[in-house]
């Protein structure tokens, strides 16, 4: 049985919020290869990248956070045990490959 499938869920506020930061790390994604070309200080491209690496982390732990609080919660107020077991495995898969959302 497939899980309980629900889009995101965001209001148009925090979706404006998602797309600033999103373009903020698109700029610094940009920069990175600006500076490769002019052949910068490789500590200073390797800050830009973490400073992408950081936008794009955020952006997953909003959306991970909208999913807890849309998905994960409709699963286990639900009476389907195995779509609270799916959940519960999906979650795991999720932490195990993007463990580091919002990486500080």
């Amino acid at each position: 049985m497939r899980p309980l499938l629900i889009p995101v869920q965001l209001d148009d506020d925090q979706k404006e919020a998602l797309r600033k930061r999103l373009r903020r790390a698109e700029g610094q994604v940009a920069a990175v290869g600006r500076m490769i070309e002019e052949d910068k200080y490789c500590v200073d491209v390797l800050m830009q990248v973490r400073a992408a690496l950081a936008a794009l982390g955020k952006v997953g732990h909003i959306v991970l956070e909208n999913h807890m609080d849309t998905c994960v919660s409709a699963a286990f107020k639900a009476e389907d045990d195995d779509d609270r077991k799916a959940k519960i495995r999906e979650l795991m898969s999720v932490f195990a490959k993007y463990g580091n959302f919002g990486g500080r």
